[in-house]
């Protein structure tokens, strides 16, 4: 989620939980979905980017329904690719 104190570490521990899940799902190619954007402003998604990984990503928001098309499409492109 963007309200996270820290992204970097939210998005290792779910590399964590991958790795002791299944090992072989840290070979597969990942998209980002950076979730609840409605609570924060285009400043404040700016700041954010910086500290993402260097894979795909998208910002979304469920209830806003801002993004949900981009990730849709972002997911058939890696499936189709």
């Amino acid at each position: 989620p963007c309200d996270t104190d820290d992204i970097s570490k939210e998005y290792d521990v779910l590399l964590n939980e991958l790795d002791k899940y299944n090992p072989e799902l840290l070979d597969k190619e990942r998209i980002l979905a950076i979730t609840k954007t409605d609570m924060i402003d285009a400043e404040l998604q700016a700041e954010i980017e910086k500290e993402l990984p260097d894979i795909p990503y998208v910002f979304i928001s469920s209830v806003a329904r801002k993004g949900l098309t981009e990730l849709k499409d972002l997911i058939w492109k890696k499936l189709n690719g």
